[in-house]
């Protein structure tokens, strides 16, 4: 039976979900994968009661880890420059590295794999992309001999908690508040709800399927925070609904690199997804479209996917398996100004005649067709919601026209929200 000695770095909820999962299911994780693991040292800068590490010694500088008898350093600490120099330390002192933080990995993933290829160890992420769902390794091992053209989905638990929330009624700062209470998003949600966290994920799922680098390119980036609740009604009128997607798809020479809401197809496997579960779509040569779903927030399921890379580290013998930038094939990211998207707009304006003329006309002026448009019933202060959906057009020409929507006298409000084809 192979035997791992660990030592963990930071002693927040997922490092004492950790050290729970590995005491309490050591007998099912033996038996399942012939691994044995032992938590030799805890780095944690203060103490934790919501766990007893019993007898297992503490450092309180994270550091002094790395110089005990330990064959892997698990990185929790969070942060990008100070989780950084740790796991740099750990490959310099001949240490495997596992670690659940998708910030460091991607503003320095190019730069710790190359290191951990010199220095003859591993650095492990699979809990950095969508927690226990197994991403990395599908996209790595399972799909290795495919050409992924495209992966897209909802990549943050949190987002896609709240917005399935709203879908069902409730409005955003309540749901934001039950998602804070159930631990699903940090006192701070800032991260998840403004698309930085999806952004991450789907930056490194870019760099594994098409060798980009990490960092990337600054690509375009849009929370869930515009959302209102009656978008999901007027949405479902017209056969969608509303969700965060992070996109990565090649194009020939040409990358798509993005994370924004969007209105999706109430009939497509994403649209299904509820509460904190994460969601992808991969686009294959060999064996088509695939899909793949799991919890994506909670301190159980970030457990199991870095159980899953101790035992994949204590069953290889690969250690030079580091992601390398080698593809045959140099991606230019696309202007995110050049796609083209239909768009959702929902225009409230005065009740008056001739505004939906005003707004046909203008639209027409612009060359942007009209693929349906409606009025709904009245709002209060005699206003009414206009809800119109676009036929294609260029991004750059998008925030023009919402500019120039707003020059009619009758229109008080807009919001528009792209519409994602299959």
């Amino acid at each position: 039976m192979e035997e791992l000695k660990v030592g963990i770095c930071g002693w927040g909820n997922v490092a004492t979900g950790l050290f729970s999962a590995l005491e309490n299911n050591a007998d099912i994780i033996a038996s399942n994968s012939g691994a044995q693991f032992t938590v030799s040292v805890i780095g944690a800068r203060r103490d934790n009661p919501k766990c007893d590490p019993g007898n297992t010694p503490i450092e309180r500088d994270i550091f002094d880890v790395i110089g005990h008898d330990i064959d892997v350093v698990v990185e929790l600490i969070g942060g990008v420059e100070v989780a950084r120099e740790l796991i740099i330390k750990a490959i310099k002192n001949k240490k495997h590295v596992v670690t659940a933080n998708k910030a460091v990995i991607y503003h320095h993933g190019d730069e710790i794999f190359k290191l951990a290829k010199e220095n003859g160890v591993r650095v492990l992420f699979e809990s950095a992309v969508c927690a226990g769902t197994p991403i990395i390794k599908l996209l790595k091992e399972e799909l290795a001999a495919n050409r992924v053209s495209k992966i897209s989905g909802m990549l943050n638990g949190t987002s896609n908690f709240i917005l399935s929330n709203m879908e069902e009624g409730a409005e955003f700062d309540s749901t934001l508040e039950l998602a804070q209470k159930e631990g699903y998003a940090e006192p701070d949600p800032t991260f998840d709800i403004e698309g930085m966290d999806a952004a991450h994920k789907i930056g490194i799922l870019s760099a594994l399927a098409f060798g980009t680098p990490l960092p990337p390119k600054d690509f375009y980036v849009e929370g869930i925070t515009k959302i209102e609740k009656s978008d999901f009604t007027y949405a479902m009128d017209m056969g969608y609904t509303v969700k965060h997607l992070a996109v990565a798809k090649v194009d020939e020479n040409l990358l798509e690199l993005r994370a924004h809401p969007v209105l999706i197809k109430l009939d497509s496997h994403l649209a299904n997804l509820k509460g904190v579960r994460n969601g992808m779509e991969i686009d294959t040569d060999l064996i088509g479209k695939i899909h793949i779903a799991g919890s994506g927030a909670g301190q159980e399921s970030t457990a199991s996917g870095l159980i899953s890379d101790l035992i994949n580290l204590a069953n290889s013998k690969a250690i030079n398996d580091q992601p390398e930038n080698n593809n045959i094939t140099s991606y230019k990211v696309s202007e995110f100004s050049e796609l083209v998207f239909q768009y959702y707009f929902y225009i409230e304006a005065e009740d008056k005649p001739g505004v939906m003329a005003s707004i046909t006309s203008l639209m027409a002026s612009k060359q942007v067709g009209i693929e349906s448009i409606v009025q709904k019933e009245e709002l209060d202060e005699n206003c009414v919601p206009i809800i119109l959906i676009t036929d294609p057009f260029k991004e750059s020409d998008h925030s023009e026209l919402h500019k120039e929507l707003l020059t009619i006298e009758s229109v008080k409000n807009i919001r528009s929200i792209r519409i994602e084809s299959n």
